[in-house]
């Protein structure tokens, strides 16, 4: 990945106690709480600032609504698994927010979704920018993640990445007004003002800027 594409991101990050263990077994073991799996390793992160739950919460939210009400598919979260396999390793990621296209809901199981989502988002946490932004950011792109957005509300910066000819990732332009359009769900724009206000915007007064009310 080229540092070009993540300006103002720095490469420090927070050290983990790797576990050795399957995957089956972490799925028992780790059940309903928020940890990874990454070639063989069981990955715990700190828990995570009020801001993110609340930034999170929103976008999961207004991604919900929208999709809902448009029957494209579905909105999943952290702690449900996305598993990916990369070059015959499991990544087993629980993102912050990721979308599964309907065509994809067969995919759906009972504790992980079997392959990429359609759509990821990350909120960056102390401890997840080196994660976010290039592990993950690497994984995502080799996988097949169509859209990828990263999202950091300490730096406030809102980056959207979505594949190129070659399907690597490329970041994908805001209008000049701070307007983001999704390539994947169709229909749907973010003004990325609205990431920024210390109070989030009213999700009915979004709602009916989208029209759905």
């Amino acid at each position: 990945m080229s540092q070009s594409n993540i300006e103002g991101l720095s490469t420090s990050s927070t050290a983990f106690i790797p576990q050795k263990v399957s995957y089956e077994d972490f799925l028992q073991q780790y059940d309903g709480q928020y940890a990874e799996y990454v070639d063989d390793e069981v990955i715990t992160p700190m828990s995570v600032t009020e801001r993110h739950d609340d930034l999170t919460g929103f976008l999961l939210a207004l991604l919900r609504i929208f999709i809902e009400e448009k029957k494209l598919g579905r909105v999943h979260s952290e702690p449900y698994q996305m598993k990916m396999v990369i070059e015959g390793k499991i990544k087993g990621r629980e993102p912050d927010i990721f979308f599964v296209k309907t065509e994809n809901l067969n995919k759906v199981g009972e504790k992980f979704f079997d392959g990429a989502a359609n759509l990821v988002i990350e909120v960056i946490s102390s401890d997840s920018l080196v994660r976010d932004t290039q592990e993950k950011f690497d994984e995502y792109e080799s996988a097949g993640v169509e859209e990828y957005w990263i999202i950091d509300p300490h730096r406030r910066t809102a980056n959207f990445y979505g594949h190129d000819e070659n399907r690597k990732y490329k970041l994908l332009p805001l209008a000049a007004d701070g307007i983001f359009e999704s390539r994947v769900i169709a229909g749907l724009w973010l003004n990325t003002e609205w990431l920024w206000q210390d109070e989030l915007p009213k999700l009915t007064d979004i709602i009916k800027e989208w029209k759905l009310l």
